[in-house]
């Protein structure tokens, strides 16, 4: 049920990312075109699903994180 609130709230107030840990629901690269089919149908803004990982810049130093 929060999956599906949060997923709402993102796509209702065309929030850009939708930020999560949820990698069995929300950021499943399997479920991903689900999700964007369902929006694009209900004529729903598709936020972007991502994992804090995701956000993290990749440097070969370590010292720069």
């Amino acid at each position: 049920m929060g999956d599906a609130f949060h997923l709402a709230y993102a796509s209702f107030y065309k929030i850009d990312y939708l930020l999560t840990w949820n990698c069995n629901h929300l950021a499943n690269v399997n479920k991903k075109e689900h999700i964007e089919a369902i929006n694009r149908k209900l004529k729903l803004f598709v936020p972007e699903i991502i994992t804090p990982l995701q956000l993290f810049k990749e440097t070969g130093d370590e010292n720069e994180r």
